[in-house]
């Protein structure tokens, strides 16, 4: 059953916010409550996005009404006021279990909430709920499906955060990316994902994966959305310097690039851009792929091992059979190759930007994902288009592109510098529109 078609066309962030012109803006955070509970219940159902919560609609209209009490003047309330976020389950969030997606006692992995959430609930954000993940954010799916296509995958392991986007549930969600987890999911569910440079969004208050590669990331409906939401969750965000040209786009080419098989639609999106007047640049890097995925996965590995050494060492009979192979493989990893990796994560950075200077591109472009989001929801695609740009810690946003086999999303990967993040959206904005005309 498609619901693509059916469903309500969820509103841009924009038109959420706060306005300073008028004192009672329209529509008001309680028209947004009924208008999510509407969804909900008609959605929800068939996507299966977030946790059950007993009494969602009621917490939430209370917090509504404290928050409204608290900001009776629409001049002065925070920049997200009444924005509903949902939070990937691997987050700690007061007044939530964090389950993680797994049957392992979550007593073992309670914590304080994540800074990233404190954040957003100051600036007026209502936490919509959990959302599903994949179990501890690997490759163990849960039961959400792609609203493009009930049939298919919406991807992981931020699958409910992506499918609650893309559904109009949420205006904004948050996941993590180890591997291809944010970049890959949106680019399935046909919206806009964000993963910063390494750091840059704190992930204080997370169940790790892997700390040297989990990155906190955002889903929007579309950049200026993100750029409205990263600068309040971004470390050290500034808007000073952003460039007013065109920035010059890299092609990754070689054996990284062909693990896509839809570069057909690629090399159309290549072609929109060079008409509305970018220079792209083909580039030879990464056809030692296979040396950098064994890198990282074996860092990765080594890394979730030590994670969860105390906890599978008691309860590796919950563990799910794929989770539990990836920590039995981390047992076997050395300490001095998982410090391999953490150096070569450098190495491979340094590489990315020796070849931006030496061919003067200012992004890279390719593909978000090998294709179209897989049919079945028992796996949730490959992330091997994300993996590099992973392991560099660079920052990458994806946008929507245009449609691939059986009219399902296909998304296109913008990676910038370390560091560069606010660059980087500002130049995606530019480039989402190429693809809006």
């Amino acid at each position: 059953m498609m619901i693509s078609n059916s469903r309500i066309q969820p509103a841009t962030l924009s038109e959420h916010l706060p306005s300073t012109k008028r004192q009672d803006p329209y529509p008001t955070i309680f028209d947004r409550l009924y208008t999510f509970e509407d969804r909900f219940k008609h959605i929800e159902p068939l996507i299966e996005s977030f946790l059950p919560e007993a009494d969602r609609f009621n917490r939430l209209r209370k917090q509504a009404k404290a928050i409204e009490t608290e900001y009776p003047d629409s001049r002065k309330r925070p920049s997200l006021f009444g924005v509903l976020v949902g939070v990937k389950d691997i987050f700690h969030a007061d007044g939530f279990i964090t389950q993680a997606g797994t049957q392992v006692p979550s007593d073992l992995f309670a914590g304080d909430e994540a800074r990233v959430v404190t954040k957003l609930k100051k600036a007026g954000a209502l936490v919509a709920g959990k959302t599903v993940t994949t179990e501890f954010a690997y490759f163990e799916p849960g039961p959400t499906r792609n609203p493009y296509n009930l049939k298919h995958t919406p991807g992981g392991s931020s699958s409910g955060s992506a499918a609650a986007v893309a559904s109009g549930l949420v205006h904004v969600a948050l996941g993590t990316q180890t591997v291809g987890s944010v970049i890959r999911p949106a680019a399935y569910c046909g919206i806009v994902g964000y993963k910063p440079t390494y750091g840059r969004i704190d992930s204080e208050g997370l169940v790790y994966f892997s700390r040297s590669a989990d990155h906190v990331g955002l889903f929007t409906q579309d950049v200026d959305s993100l750029r409205q939401v990263a600068k309040i969750v971004v470390n050290d965000w500034s808007n000073k310097d952003l460039p007013n040209r065109k920035p010059v786009l890299g092609v990754p080419e070689g054996a990284y690039l062909q693990q896509s098989t839809a570069l057909d639609e690629f090399e159309v999106h290549v072609q929109q851009l060079e008409k509305a007047g970018y220079t792209v640049k083909g580039v030879p890097i990464f056809d030692d792929i296979q040396m950098i995925d064994d890198y990282h996965q074996d860092m990765i590995s080594a890394e979730l091992a030590i994670e969860h050494e105390a906890w599978f060492a008691k309860h590796q009979d919950l563990y799910r059979s794929r989770t539990a192979d990836l920590i039995r493989k981390g047992q076997t990893i050395s300490s001095e190759r998982r410090a391999e990796g953490q150096v070569h994560r450098e190495t491979l950075r340094n590489r990315i930007h020796q070849a931006m200077d030496d061919n003067e591109i200012d992004l890279w472009i390719c593909p978000s994902a090998p294709d179209v989001a897989p049919e079945g929801i028992g796996a949730t695609g490959s992330p091997a288009m994300n993996m590099p740009w992973t392991h560099a810690g660079v920052p990458v946003v994806t946008v929507p592109a245009r449609t691939g086999k059986l009219d399902l999303p296909l998304g296109l990967q913008i990676c910038g510098r370390h560091g560069q993040d606010e660059a980087l959206i500002h130049w995606a904005q530019a480039i989402e529109a190429v693809y809006n005309r």
